[in-house]
């Protein structure tokens, strides 16, 4: 059987600039939540991928990696807000913006 996915896609929808901002602070959250799951299945940082031993080069603070790493993240968020947007769920900003 061939598998072919077919994920909706967003290439021509931006999300509000009220969302905008908060992105690299989600997509920091996106990197924490899978380090700590790395973390809970007892991989370690290591300097180079090495799934038989456990190691992973992306075990570092968001701070630390690379901007491909960052914009992969970033990402990750976009897709998942623009899939519930297009569900039709709303995201309200806080009172003070």
């Amino acid at each position: 059987m061939l598998y072919r996915p077919e994920p909706i896609t967003f290439e021509n929808e931006e999300l509000p600039e009220t969302i905008l901002k908060y992105m690299d602070w989600i997509g920091e959250q996106v990197h924490e939540r899978w380090a700590a799951n790395r973390i809970r299945d007892g991989w370690e940082y290591g300097p180079e991928y090495d799934g038989k031993n456990r190691k992973h080069p992306c075990l570092i603070p968001y701070a630390q990696l690379p901007e491909s790493e960052k914009e992969y993240d970033k990402s990750t968020a976009k897709h998942t807000i623009q899939l519930l947007l297009s569900a039709g769920f709303q995201i309200i900003p806080p009172e003070d913006q």
